[in-house]
């Protein structure tokens, strides 16, 4: 008969207690052939009421020691945060060769090719399903789904906290700041929400599906960073009548000159499978060799969703199924590098506040036909009412001041178009800074 496998767990969270729940409903040993039990637990605080039934469940002072506890097979780290303690402790697990468990995005990206190389030389697991958008199985699909395929493409949505913000900011007309308050109340953002509204988060995840993806090695630096702070009503507006939704993407895609990975919003087109998701959801679309796109569709945050994930990854270190953390051997992956934006065939959607005076417009135009860029559109409004500026409310303008211009590019190269905004913004012939926005076409 197989021995029980044991495991411990650093972190009693939100996540951590569902972990237990989970273990304690025993559909792991069916469907495993093994039974899996808690062992021993550490938290900040001991005597908290978490919810959970840990009685018989040993307690450990320290993370530390319980990674290396001779008593347990799998240490499962649910503390968070990029360094120490969770780095540490995972550093001595994989060093006693015990296979991890994490959900830590954030320690993965920065530290994710140190210990996916100790984990190979212990001859242990290192998962980390639910590192990226939650109880989606985006890591096992690439790694083992698609094994035997190349991929062109991977993007999605890889925050709910954005996704929740762009959908209440078009279904309710609201602007951005109005969003996020009401965000942080419900518990989608957190106080500081920087991480998550200008893209940092998102670049993370992305870092880590493009490794898997593509061979390289994770480097969040490597990543064009663009969040959606500056996302106005009047874009979103402007994006429905164009036929498109703006969404936060993640994009990593091979080219001729490496792998390009970007987040930024993007207008996507209302038919698309992305464009339909709404709320907190998250998504992910894989482009691979020989098959149509497929996107995956889920839960990428909260206890259960994380948590279901993480137990999946228990799951396959019971039935004894080890693989490279990211797919291959750490000595084969690529320095991902900064890989320059190729040309966009979808064009760009511009929104300036062109100033209402004569020879703006032919300024505007010389500067777009010095770098090459052709229009395909422009639509020129007067703002009369509230919501209609940057920010909506005190942002707005009359028909006195400045007037919106929106520009609809053909394909072209996000260098081409930087180059002709900066110019153009040299010539004083906007106010403040212009808004620029990929657009995506149907593939």
């Amino acid at each position: 008969m197989v021995a029980p496998l044991k495991v411990g767990i650093a972190g009693l969270g939100t996540v951590g207690a569902s972990v237990v729940r989970l273990i304690a409903e025993g559909q792991l040993a069916a469907r495993c052939g093994r039974s899996v039990e808690v062992a021993a637990v550490t938290a900040r605080e001991k005597g908290k009421d978490r919810g959970v039934d840990l009685t018989g469940i040993r307690w450990v002072e320290n993370p530390l020691t319980l990674a290396s506890d001779p008593g347990i097979d799998v240490f499962v780290e649910l503390m968070g945060g990029e360094d120490d303690p969770a780095k540490a402790s995972i550093e001595a697990a994989l060093k006693a060769k015990k296979s991890v468990v994490t959900a830590n995005k954030a320690l993965l990206a920065k530290h994710g090719m140190t210990l996916a190389q100790l984990a190979e030389t212990s001859g242990v697991a290192l998962n980390f399903e639910a590192a990226v958008a939650g109880a989606i199985p985006i890591i096992k699909t690439l790694r083992e789904g698609f094994a035997g395929n190349s991929f062109a493409r991977i993007y999605g949505i890889l925050n709910g906290t954005c996704n929740y913000i762009l959908t209440r900011m078009e279904q309710e007309k609201l602007s951005f700041a109005e969003c996020l308050k009401d965000a942080q109340r419900l518990g989608y953002a957190e106080a500081d929400p920087t991480f998550d509204v200008e893209g940092f988060d998102t670049a993370q995840k992305l870092a880590i599906l493009a490794s898997i993806a593509f061979g390289t090695r994770v480097d969040s630096d490597a990543i064009h960073v663009e969040g959606i702070s500056s996302i106005a009503p009047a874009d979103l507006i402007a994006a429905d009548e164009l036929g498109y939704r703006i969404k936060l993407l993640g994009v990593a895609v091979k080219t001729e000159s490496g792998i390009e990975q970007r987040v930024h919003p993007t207008m996507v087109p209302k038919d698309s499978a992305i464009a339909q998701v709404m709320g907190v959801t998250n998504a992910v679309t894989v482009d691979a060799e020989g098959i149509a796109p497929i996107t995956l569709v889920g839960p990428g945050a909260g206890g259960l969703a994380t948590a279901s994930a993480v137990v999946a990854d228990i799951g396959d270190i019971a039935r004894g199924a080890r693989v490279a953390p990211f797919g291959r051997a750490v000595k084969g992956l690529i320095a991902a590098g900064k890989a320059p934006m190729q040309l966009h065939e979808g064009g760009y959607y511009i929104r300036l506040l062109a100033v209402d005076k004569p020879g703006t417009a032919a300024t505007i135009a010389t500067r777009l036909a010095e770098q090459h860029i052709s229009l395909e559109s422009i639509v020129q409004r007067h703002l009369v009412g509230p919501g209609s500026g940057p920010q909506g409310g005190k942002d707005a303008k009359t028909a006195t001041g400045p007037v919106p211009v929106i520009l609809i590019t053909y394909a072209t190269t996000e260098d081409a178009v930087r180059r002709a905004l900066a110019a153009v913004q040299a010539d004083n012939v906007i106010s403040g800074a212009p808004q620029l926005i990929r657009i995506e076409k149907n593939r």
